[in-house]
């Protein structure tokens, strides 16, 4: 097995509740201070890295002496807003270690689910990354409800790896991987060093238990490397305590179990905006405007775009169309259609001017945008 994690630039880590805080018995600041050094190493070697983390409800349980995860939602919000206290302190104690700055984003389904939160919250972690900033994700457990909560750390971090595009989940857990059977049940079960993500027969090897801590079990990780497989995301299910796991599989070793998206980061990405059969709106080019983007695969910029037809939100896609009519290519947009009224046939230079503020300096970035 070669492992995605070498060749991967943007990463997400997500680590379990049961590794953060030793099984309940409080924050594990020997483990997290380990995990900082890798992470540290990660960066030097030119990989941004977002960590995605569980423990403030069981710290928050273990402050106030809790012995098994509460039910009721207030009892659980109260955990959490006492257990993030000393989660973010020790996080930011551990990476100042290695002169990097931490951040904390905490989310809920909600945020990812409105599209201009989400594209505000997309916009504030590569700002972040663009820093050098550790990025500390947990979910908002202050404030969620059953309708608005991810349900388990796992798919928080699947959806982070679709939020910004990373190459690469790795799930740091108390299991060593994924095994045919529990093997604390058969004892033919045997380990899956490599397997496509979103095979149907790995939900049947996984099934559903998780530990008295947290709330995903292996079934849940499962799922989070189908959806992360989604925008082009691998997965990697390993053993949190493994000594120097992160470096190690940086290296190109192969530990745990990798699980592979079928469809390439990129082309995951352009297939989805291409696949949109009716789009939010249209944008008319100017022939060098269309040069660009058809012969040389430049970005759009606002100065290439002579009309605006529809209405659009910032993050829709929309067609892009010659003076003749033709559709050539369909793109995010980083502007909503009335913001791109007053900005076309203008350089990008003078974004700032008329709006006041500049999301980006294309209207549609090469990255985001596909050729018909």
């Amino acid at each position: 097995m070669n492992s995605v994690i070498q060749k991967a630039k943007r990463i997400i880590i997500k680590v379990g509740s049961s590794l953060v805080t030793n099984d309940g018995k409080g924050l594990d600041s020997a483990a997290i201070a380990t995990w900082a050094e890798q992470i540290s190493a990660l960066r030097a070697l030119g990989k941004e890295v977002v960590l995605v983390s569980s423990g403030a409800v069981a710290e928050g349980m273990q402050r106030l002496g809790f012995d098994k995860r509460p039910t009721s939602i207030d009892e659980l919000q109260a955990c959490a807003a006492v257990g993030q206290m000393g989660l973010a302190q020790i996080y930011e104690t551990s990476f100042r270690a290695h002169n990097l700055h931490t951040a904390q984003v905490l989310l809920t389904h909600a945020d990812l689910a409105d599209r201009e939160r989400y594209l505000n919250a997309r916009s504030t972690l590569f700002t972040l990354l663009r820093f050098g900033v550790i990025p500390i994700i947990n979910e908002n457990d202050t404030v969620v409800t059953d309708e608005i909560k991810f349900g388990d750390n796992d798919t928080l971090g699947a959806l982070v790896a679709n939020l910004i595009e990373a190459e690469a989940l790795i799930i740091l857990t108390d299991q060593k991987g994924l095994f045919t059977a529990d093997p604390r049940k058969d004892p033919n079960a045997k380990f899956v060093h490599e397997a496509q993500a979103g095979d149907p027969a790995l939900e049947i090897m996984a099934g559903d238990a998780g530990s008295s801590i947290g709330r995903g079990g292996m079934f849940t990780k499962i799922l989070a490397a189908k959806r992360a497989a989604t925008s082009g995301a691998h997965t990697v299910i390993a053993w949190g305590r493994e000594t120097d796991v992160l470096t190690r599989l940086a290296a190109g070793e192969a530990i745990g179990t990798q699980l592979n998206a079928q469809t390439g980061q990129l082309k995951a990405r352009k297939q989805w905006m291409a696949d949109h059969l009716k789009t939010a709106g249209k944008v008319l080019l100017d022939a060098g405007a269309v040069q660009k983007l058809t012969e040389e695969g430049k970005s759009l910029l606002p100065i290439g775009v002579t009309d605006v037809l529809g209405e659009f939100g910032r993050g829709d896609v929309i067609t892009c169309v010659s003076s003749d009519g033709r559709a050539i290519a369909r793109g995010i947009s980083n502007y909503t259609s009335a913001e791109t009224r007053r900005i076309m046939r203008h350089p990008s230079s003078e974004i700032a001017t008329i709006l006041g503020f500049v999301e980006k300096s294309e209207l549609i970035h090469r990255d985001n945008m596909v050729l018909l």
